[in-house]
C-alpha cells in the first residue's frame, strides 16, 4: 500500500475487502461501460473546484481589470 493513500484509509477504516465490495456495486449500479465517463466527469469537477479555489485564495496572481469611475453628477446652473 502507497504512504500517500494509506492515511486516507486510515481515517475511513477501509481495507481491500471493502473497497473491492464498493467497486462491484459501483459497477452493478453504473456498468462497466459507464463507469470512465463518470471517472472523467468527476476529474473535471474536481479540477474546476481547485482552480476556483486557488483564484480566491491568490488574488494576486488572478487578473484585475481596471474600476472604471462613475462619472460625477452634472448639474445645470442653480446654486
Amino acid at each position: 500500500m502507497s504512504t500517500l493513500s494509506s492515511p486516507i484509509l486510515a481515517v475511513f477504516g477501509l481495507g481491500g475487502p471493502e473497497l473491492l465490495l464498493i467497486f462491484a456495486i459501483v459497477v452493478l449500479l453504473f456498468g462497466a461501460k459507464k463507469l470512465p465517463e463518470l471517472a472523467k466527469g468527476l476529474g473535471k469537477s474536481v479540477k474546476e473546484f481547485k482552480k476556483a479555489s486557488t483564484d480566491e485564495e491568490g488574488g494576486d496572481t488572478a487578473e484585475k481589470k481596471p474600476v472604471a469611475k462613475p462619472e460625477e453628477a452634472k448639474t445645470h446652473g442653480s446654486n
